[in-house]
């Protein structure tokens, strides 16, 4: 049986201390978005595809799958104070994704293209840092 590291228990307590602290948030979707769409390289091509690009190879179940993967990421805008319209345009994202990578073959190619995650994320972040300022991370 292999053996948990002892600071992968300390991760997750730190995650779960602040669940409703919005930067403890961003920190779980921006997780979230990388695994759905950029934790892999294809080879030859050298681009990064995710779980959501993976499974829905998987003939129209797959793209229902990773859809509802998607949706908590609208779940968790929603309980961050997101507008209507923000809420609205994330699940436009996550539709046409849905649509469209339900055709077999092309869908697949546009998977791997059409990113609505990155996209959701893109509109938490923007609100996040506009509303809630100790979120925003400078770089150097």
């Amino acid at each position: 049986m292999a053996q948990i590291p002892p600071h992968a228990d300390m991760m997750f307590d730190a995650m779960m201390a602040n669940s409703k602290d919005p930067a403890v948030i961003l920190k779980r979707l921006e997780s979230l978005e990388f695994i759905l769409e950029r934790s892999f390289t294809l080879p030859g091509v050298n681009r990064a595809v995710g779980l959501d690009a993976i499974i829905g190879l998987v003939p129209v179940i797959g793209d229902f799958i990773s859809a509802a993967i998607g949706s908590y990421l609208v779940w968790e805008a929603r309980n961050l104070g997101l507008p209507k319209w923000k809420i609205a345009r994330m699940m436009a994202h996550i539709g046409i994704d849905t649509a469209l990578g339900a055709v077999p073959f092309i869908g697949d190619a546009f998977d791997v293209i059409y990113r609505s995650n990155s996209r959701n994320l893109k509109i938490i972040k923007s609100h996040l840092h506009k509303h809630h300022p100790s979120t925003v991370i400078i770089d150097q």
